[in-house]
């Protein structure tokens, strides 16, 4: 899966990104190299992953260039060993060591994401569960973490507040009942999914023609019940504290869909590496 780097909200991270490391000028690079010197740049991984967000180079250097080329060796979504060169870059050497860090921020926090994505993903496989990301993501980079999550093989939940219905306990709370959040939201032309807290809620929102149940903090054994109970009358989602270790017992009660928030809030930025050299 390639990044779009068209996205409005990708180029203004980039921009902020570029603008908070550099400022008014890279003064060491700008102080100790000569402005007419060219170089080549190559990223290479230091660990197993999977790789996100490097085709944000030609938005990175873009800005910041020109550079005279870009090469992609392993597109986001790929696979790497450590060794494995992931991209390479040559032109003015002071640009490449001016982008170098923000560069590497990207590249390596999103092919954190998509690594541990694809790991959650991995412990559901031969089941019929997918894997769901969350709105738990870094202030301003959602689209990106959302992008590398995709990358990992995870479906993307709702991008936002506006783009799908999903009726949390304090909704039902705040609004009166399981029933009377289910009337409030009857007739929209956006998904709709309600969570239940008790076997008294979930039977009340079956009875109400839910469709789509959100299952939280529920122990295997206790999802696998519940499951039983809906009977195929609505899809499920599980969510809360689901880790990598539980996520194939969580899988395999039934679910169709499993949550975590880990995917995108706790991910390990992967060690990626950056090599100059004169050309």
């Amino acid at each position: 899966m390639a990044f779009d780097i068209n996205h409005p909200d990708v180029i203004a991270a980039v921009r902020r990104a570029l603008d908070e490391d550099i400022g008014a000028g890279d003064v060491t690079t700008n102080l100790t190299v000569p402005s007419d010197r060219q170089a080549q740049g190559a990223y290479y991984a230091r660990e197993p992953m999977t790789v996100a967000g490097v085709e944000l180079l030609h938005l990175i250097y873009g800005e910041r260039g020109p550079v005279s080329s870009i090469e992609i060796l392993i597109p986001s979504g790929g696979q790497a060993e450590p060794g494995d060169c992931l991209a390479r870059v040559a032109g003015p050497a002071r640009v490449l060591l001016t982008c170098e860090r923000v560069s590497l921020n990207f590249m390596q926090r999103l092919s954190g994401v998509a690594t541990l994505g694809a790991q959650f993903v991995a412990q559901t496989a031969g089941t019929k569960c997918r894997v769901l990301d969350t709105r738990k993501t870094t202030p301003g980079l959602r689209v990106l973490e959302k992008m590398a999550a995709a990358c990992g093989g995870v479906t993307n939940h709702r991008m936002g507040l506006y783009d799908a219905i999903l009726i949390k306990n304090n909704h039902i709370s705040a609004c009166g009942g399981v029933s009377a959040a289910l009337a409030a939201v009857a007739g929209q032309s956006i998904p709709a999914e309600i969570e239940v807290r008790t076997l008294a809620e979930l039977d009340e929102a079956l009875d109400c023609g839910a469709k789509h149940l959100l299952l939280d903090n529920l122990t295997p054994d206790e999802a696998r019940q519940w499951i039983a109970r809906i009977g195929g009358r609505a899809t499920t989602e599980l969510s809360g504290g689901i880790t990598l270790e539980t996520a194939r017992a969580y899988a395999e009660a039934g679910a169709g869909y499993l949550s975590a928030g880990a995917i995108t809030h706790s991910a390990r930025s992967v060690d990626i590496n950056f090599r100059l050299t004169l050309a």
